[in-house]
């Protein structure tokens, strides 16, 4: 369960996650109500659920986990959940203030959310994994390339250390699985990108998070890279 303000408050917010070691819109999901500070206590779905299974493979074309269920109503998909919670908790802060980077925070975060197939695919978030060398095809790349300049373009107009300065937004949410794949797949970016991961895979939440995931004993074979 969160840092709770209230145990009423909490009893009445609850967010449906899935695997805390292979599901990365389940992390961005915790994170974002983390960040919020709003009280919640987490239900972890059955990995064997038909549900979270086919979303965990990537066999299923709607993201309904994680999902935020506050005071009865039920809100899925990630953005959705940002947005919501950013109505919800204006003084958390969750985009910048500055309308220009308000808007950039808006257009990186809905770029990771819709794009970069070839990483998920090939890259499944696997936090117990580690697989230095890990060959990486033309496509993949890409991607990779295209997050890189992402991340260099923000933190040198922000001056770091995330991704809007001094203050984790909803953009430094939708990144951080990607920092966890980076470590799992040995991927070798530039140094100001690596030290962007170091700073986010070093915070209490993400260290909390990572915490759950080794205490996890389900395995997906299909999650599993071998090559």
């Amino acid at each position: 369960m969160a840092d709770s303000e209230s145990s009423s408050a909490a009893a009445e917010t609850v967010l449906m996650i899935s695997s805390k070691n292979y599901s990365s819109w389940s992390l961005r999901g915790w994170l974002l109500v983390r960040m919020s500070g709003l009280p919640f206590r987490e239900q972890q779905v059955d990995p064997n659920d038909p549900v979270a299974r086919n979303e965990l493979l990537l066999r299923s074309s709607s993201i309904r986990i994680p999902c935020l269920i506050h005071q009865g109503l039920p809100i899925w998909d990630t953005l959705a959940i940002a947005e919501y919670l950013n109505e919800l908790r204006p003084r958390a802060g969750m985009f910048p203030k500055d309308r220009a980077a308000r808007a950039r925070c808006r257009s990186i975060s809905g770029e990771m959310h819709s794009g970069f197939e070839a990483l998920r695919s090939t890259l499944p978030m696997n936090l117990r994994m580690r697989r230095d060398h890990f060959p990486l095809w033309s496509a993949v790349r890409a991607d990779i390339t295209r997050i890189e300049e992402i991340w260099r373009e923000c933190l040198t107009v922000s001056g770091g250390p995330w991704l809007f300065g001094e203050k984790r937004s909803v953009a430094d949410v939708m990144y951080a699985p990607v920092c966890t794949r980076f470590v799992s797949y040995g991927v070798k970016i530039d140094p100001l990108s690596a030290e962007y991961c170091a700073t986010t895979l070093a915070h209490a939440d993400m260290l909390r998070w990572a915490e759950g995931a080794a205490a996890e004993t389900e395995a997906f074979t299909e999650l599993e890279v071998e090559f």
